[in-house]
Formats: structure tokens, sequence, C-alpha cells
């Protein structure tokens, strides 16, 4: 298995085609979103994030899912509207996924499992999972939903070369 998130493809929140090799040198975290958890706020720091080094080699990419407690139960453009309105959202959202279970996305499968990602297993504790990815598309780092994407492991992770 190749051991780069470069390989796979996913479907935006407006329904196009998203290729992940569209990412190659960049810095790239991947987050699990939901619009009615106690974390949902955390998209106004993840804009905070994107809009201070979108231009560092870095961006975010959001993968709304209702996996936990049907916290994500809109459409994906209610989803999209209410990031928008409510958060100013403008990093990359992808339509709305399963993250765990045996039908998640081939993304998650290569995130969560060492198989794929050739570095470690983990499973997505809650939403706002974030997780680090370097320019060659490898998984680096697993951050608590808890911690903010301001946070400085993360700026520090994003500045370092």
């Amino acid at each position: 298995m190749n051991s780069s998130i470069h390989q796979f493809l996913a479907t935006d929140i407006k329904g196009d085609t998203f290729e992940f090799s569209n990412l190659k040198g960049k810095k790239v975290m991947i987050v699990n979103t939901a619009s009615q958890c106690g974390l949902t706020p955390q998209y106004e720091k993840l804009q905070e994030l994107y809009d201070t080094y979108k231009d560092s080699n870095f961006t975010i990419i959001g993968f709304p899912s209702n996996d936990f407690m049907g916290q994500e139960p809109g459409s994906d453009s209610e989803i999209s509207k209410f990031c928008l309105e409510n958060y100013g959202v403008k990093f990359k959202m992808m339509g709305k996924i399963k993250i765990k279970g045996d039908d998640k996305h081939d993304v998650y499968q290569f995130l969560t499992d060492k198989e794929w990602n050739n570095r470690q297993d983990s499973s997505v504790e809650w939403n706002f999972q974030k997780y680090l990815l370097n320019g060659n598309g490898e998984l680096e780092k697993v951050i608590s939903p808890k911690t903010s994407p301001m946070d400085e492991e993360i700026v520090n992770w994003i500045k370092q070369d």
C-alpha cells in the first residue's frame, strides 16, 4: 500500500471530485467536523489557522461526519451554509462521509490503519480530531479533538521545515 494520501479521491461539499494529489508539497490538516457538537466553535480557530498559514504551503480539509451521536445531521448544502454563515469557513470542505465502521471512507481508512499509512493505528475519538500530514502526504501526527487548532504544537509543526 502506498503510504501517501495523495493516491485518494473524495467528493467535496459541492459534489465535485477532489484529487488529493493536488496537495503535493503542502502540509495538510484533515479534521472531521460536526455542526451540533460542543467542539463546533473550533471552526473559528480552524479558519484563523487557515487564514494565517494558507500562503505557507499549508491547508485544511474538513470532513463532515454524523458518526458521533448524530451531531452532523444536515445535508451537504446545509452544512456548507452553516459553516460559511456562522464561521466564515473558506478552507476546503468535503461531502459528509463515514469515518468509522465497516464502510468508512478510504481517506479515513488510510488515516486510522497502520497497514494503509505505514505509521500508526488510531481511532477517531470524537468530532474535530486532527490528522497532520507532511508535503509527501505521509501521516505525521494525530491530535486530540479537544486540542485547539491554534495550539502551539500544531503551529510549530506548520512552521518547521
